[in-house]
């Protein structure tokens, strides 16, 4: 950890279309932060192995393959941010979310458990730059290496570099898909980015990475964190 916060904003989530970089940008305050790092996906399968009984509860829509309830969600976050690691000195609440809450009934479940929180980081990306962006993407099946056309094509033409496997244009990359998926995004976050307000600090995600991580560092030395 390159710094120490001395945390004002205790409760921190971040936003941004998909392909905007908030995975990057999470991994990057916890190492500077030692930040208690909310995502709900390694807290799905992190409470289904561990047997609790939220987590027993998530894992029977998971393996159904149906979509894991609000409420069972907003119980997990609940049952996860009463660990030490999500605790400050005082026992207060201090954790990131990342991608989470989406919709407002997700926000209101928080803010009935006393989990709202005190900044709202929005990664800004335009959808023709997220289309762009993911779009691009070839990946190879074999070793899971990801090539773009653009940003960083293989040596050879439609073969991964470090494998030599044959590169393939996933479904899910494709511009079609894309922009249905920047749709629902845009339908169920605007509400959301309305209900916040004056809390969302919003930081450019079409800059360079590092441009991009010296913004949202700069966002929190505003909000009472050194380093």
């Amino acid at each position: 950890m390159s710094g120490t916060a001395t945390k004002r904003s205790q409760k921190i989530i971040l936003v941004g279309p998909p392909g905007a970089g908030k995975g990057t940008v999470a991994k990057s305050l916890v190492d500077r932060y030692g930040l208690c790092h909310l995502s709900t996906g390694d807290m799905l399968r992190a409470a289904a192995a561990a047997g609790t009984e939220v987590g027993l509860l998530a894992k029977s829509f998971m393996d159904k393959g149906a979509l894991v309830p609000d409420s069972v969600m907003v119980s997990l976050i609940e049952e996860r941010v009463q660990q030490p690691d999500c605790r400050t000195a005082d026992g207060s609440p201090a954790f990131m979310l990342d991608g989470f809450p989406r919709t407002l009934p997700q926000a209101d479940a928080l803010q009935a458990r006393g989990l709202a929180p005190d900044l709202v980081v929005f990664i800004d990306v335009p959808g023709d730059a997220i289309v762009r962006r993911l779009s691009g993407r070839r990946t190879c099946p074999a070793c899971g290496n990801v090539h773009h056309v653009e940003f960083a094509p293989p040596k050879a033409d439609g073969i991964c570099d470090r494998c030599g496997g044959a590169l393939v244009h996933r479904s899910d990359d494709h511009e079609a898909t894309i922009r249905k998926r920047l749709d629902a995004f845009e339908l169920q976050t605007s509400p959301l980015v309305q209900r916040y307000g004056a809390m969302i600090e919003r930081v450019d995600g079409t800059q360079r990475p590092d441009e991009v991580m010296r913004a949202v560092v700069a966002v929190m030395q505003r909000h009472g964190y050194a380093g």
